[in-house]
Order: C-alpha cells, then sequence, then structure tokens
C-alpha cells in the first residue's frame, strides 16, 4: 500500500452481538471496580473481549497467572467454535461518537521494525511519554503465548490540512459496513467500514507525503497504549515471527475537531497526606509567584487547596511526577495510580489516607513539537478524552 508502516491486515471480527462483545480498554477505570462489576454483569455467557483481556485492576491479584491462561483458552476457542469470521486485506474507517463529537480512525497494521519507544528516538513510530520499563514484563506475561491481540493503541498523525482520514467521510456510503452499533457503560456509537484498494493506496500516498521533505520524519507518535505497543515490541524481539512483526493499530488525526487532551491526575493511596503535603511545600518552594509559577491543586477527605510552585519541568504533570518519583521510592508503602477525570479523583479521595492532584494539562498542538525537541513527555502526560472515551476493543488478529 506505501512505503512506511501502515497496512491492510486480517482482521477478525465477531459474527454477532457486538454490544457485549466490545468492552472498554483495559488501562481504564484501574481503580473502581464497580465499573467492572457492571461490565461482567452486561456480558454474562456471551463471548467478548472481556474474556480475552486482563483489565489492569486486576494486576496485582495472586491469580494473574490462571487468569492468563484462561484468557489464552478461551482465545482458542473463539477461533475454532467460530465466534469470529476472518476479513482479509482490511483496512477499516472508523466513527466513533465521543463526547467531543465524531472521531475518525483508520484500522490496520504497523510495522514494529519501525517503532522505537526509547527517548531521543528517530525512529517513524515514536513514543509521546517515558515508557516505564517495569511495566512491560508483565504485560509481556500476558500476551507472550496469545494467539490473538486487540488494539486499544491510538496513533497520531500530524495533518493539519486533514489529507488523509477526512476525504474518508465523503465516500463512506461506498463501503462495506463492518459493524453499526452502541458501545457499552456510556461509550457512544461507532460504525466502521471496510475500505476499498483504491482507497488504501490513495491513504499510504497521503500518509508518504505528510513527512517526504520533512528532515524529522516523525510519522506517528502513540497517542493511546503506550506500554501496550512496547510490549508488542518486546514479544516480536523475542520471537522473530512474521506475525508478531506487526501490530493492529487505530491511526487518528491530531487535528480532528474531537480530539482533546485531558490531562491524567495522580491519587496516592495509603499516604500520611499532612506529611505528604508539608514534604512537598517545602521541596517545591510553595508559595513562589514568579511569572512561570506552576499551580498544582490538592484534595483530600479533610482539606484542598493549592500550591503555587517553581517548574522543575516544562510542564506542572513533570514538576510533579518527578517529586513523586523520589517521594514513592523512599515510601514503597503508598501506591500511585493515574486517573481520568476531576470527578473520579475526587470521588477517590473520600478515603482516608488518600490524596490528589489535579493540574492544568498540555496542548495538543505542543504535542508534535515537544516529541521531535525533548524526545518524551513525563509518563501518563495526557489523556485523549475522558475514560468513556476511549477506544474500545473490537477487531482482533492472530499473531500465532
Amino acid at each position: 500500500m506505501n512505503n512506511y508502516s501502515f497496512l491492510p491486515a486480517k482482521i477478525l471480527l465477531p459474527k454477532s452481538n457486538y454490544e457485549k462483545w466490545s468492552v472498554i480498554a483495559c488501562d481504564q477505570y484501574t481503580s473502581e471496580q464497580k465499573y467492572w462489576d457492571e461490565v461482567e454483569a452486561n456480558v454474562g455467557d456471551a463471548p467478548s473481549t472481556l474474556r480475552i483481556t486482563l483489565p489492569e485492576i486486576y494486576l496485582e491479584e495472586n491469580d494473574v497467572p490462571q487468569r492468563i491462561e484462561k484468557i489464552n483458552k478461551t482465545m482458542t476457542e473463539y477461533i475454532n467454535s467460530g465466534v469470529l469470521e476472518e476479513h482479509d486485506n482490511a483496512l477499516m474507517y472508523i466513527e466513533r461518537e465521543s463526547s467531543c463529537g465524531i472521531r475518525h480512525g483508520i484500522v490496520g497494521v504497523i510495522d514494529l521494525e519501525d517503532y522505537d519507544y526509547h527517548k531521543g528516538s528517530h525512529a517513524l513510530i515514536r513514543a509521546t511519554e517515558q515508557t516505564v520499563l517495569e511495566r512491560i514484563p508483565p504485560r509481556v506475561k500476558i500476551r507472550k503465548d496469545a494467539v490473538l491481540e486487540l488494539p486499544h493503541i491510538m496513533l497520531l498523525i500530524d495533518d493539519p490540512d486533514c489529507t488523509v482520514i477526512e476525504p474518508l467521510k465523503g465516500i463512506k456510503d461506498g463501503f462495506k459496513k463492518a459493524y453499526d452499533f452502541d458501545l457499552m457503560q456510556g461509550g457512544g456509537h461507532i460504525t466502521g467500514y471496510f475500505t476499498d484498494e483504491d482507497t488504501q493506496k490513495k491513504i499510504g500516498e497521503a500518509l508518504n507525503n505528510l513527512v517526504k521533505d520533512k528532515e524529522d520524519k516523525l510519522m506517528f507518535a502513540v497517542g493511546d497504549g503506550n506500554h501496550s505497543l512496547a510490549t508488542a515490541k518486546e514479544c516480536y524481539n523475542l520471537t522473530k515471527s512474521p506475525l508478531a512483526r506487526y501490530a493492529l493499530v487505530e491511526v487518528v488525526n491530531i487535528h480532528d475537531s474531537s480530539i482533546e487532551f485531558e490531562p491524567i491526575y495522580r491519587v496516592l493511596f495509603g499516604a500520611d497526606c499532612q506529611k505528604l503535603l508539608s514534604d512537598m511545600k517545602t521541596a517545591l518552594g510553595d508559595g513562589y509567584n514568579g511569572a512561570d509559577a506552576q499551580i498544582i491543586e490538592y484534595v483530600t477527605n479533610k482539606t484542598s487547596g493549592k500550591m503555587s510552585v517553581k517548574p522543575t519541568s516544562k510542564l506542572p504533570v513533570g514538576t510533579l511526577q518527578s517529586y513523586l518519583d523520589n517521594y514513592l521510592k523512599a515510601h514503597t508503602e503508598i501506591k500511585i495510580d493515574y486517573i481520568h477525570g476531576e470527578d473520579s479523583v475526587r470521588e477517590l479521595c473520600k478515603q482516608d489516607n488518600t490524596i490528589g492532584f489535579i493540574f492544568k494539562g498540555m496542548q495538543k498542538n505542543e504535542l508534535f513539537d515537544a516529541i521531535k525537541s525533548d524526545g518524551s513527555l513525563p509518563r501518563k502526560t495526557f489523556s485523549m478524552g475522558h475514560a468513556y472515551d476511549k477506544r474500545y476493543y473490537i477487531e482482533c488478529r492472530k499473531i500465532k
């Protein structure tokens, strides 16, 4: 299709009952058991991606090895029992309702040979945020023996003239429709189409033109699923299998009007909140009133307020995370989670010994230049929309 890394694939889709099949990405609602209990009740005994993924809320449970073994068996059962149907040479156009409007994307595979998550890389496909190496091995355990992959990875392109994806809106009625349904748990509506070969060729040419005359040929920046893509790369490095060389992703244009960057906030559990606040205010110089001052809001079940601190990083999240990284090393009893939405932070912080931090996020038009100049951002810097706007699992691909 093109000289670069985005290609059609053999995509597997369920034959029916998409409403129960499709569940939200595993890295969402990681501290909200109620959400996953509701998903469980909704799915029941129906075939579902809930049965072939591992929500990260369960990653620290004692039965993770048993869960992984069951996931792998269920994948094979779904293939052998005819739950899934294969669609060859598929590159899909997607329209997804979100809280900010209709998000437009294309689903295909990328070549992992052209992806590098290390800071300072000049690869065609790069991580946007710091990859936490300790987070990869647990995910490798989940993927290494799996026969299927399910993408919640979203890659961003910098296409201000809207030449790659947006033209598909006007010709979608000529495509074969793949699915059209409401996502569970308030996820909105989604419609998928199979593009034809002529359209695929035009997509490839338009992608090529984005970087054709540029010195820095950054084509794809990881918007969501950074650690999942890094895991795919490491599993490929282990086997060098032809199937494992590729990863199924959705590509979206950062200039799509529905794409809004939301900060990802921090919540700490098991903390002596007053001691932590006192130490932090001293270390960061609370009360700083320079023109470059950064505001960090804090909330517990007993108090709330704002700190005005001198920057140690370009973004407030960088200043905060740098401090928390050191603090958590010295206080291993404290656990941190990364939370979407102020309301969720405030709800979690009604618990004792829990403190949340809220701050201003980055603008989306700053992203590509930041990656080119700084290599990567602090981990969990931004989220594209709210938790319920995240990608749901629908498409699958064989990786063995």
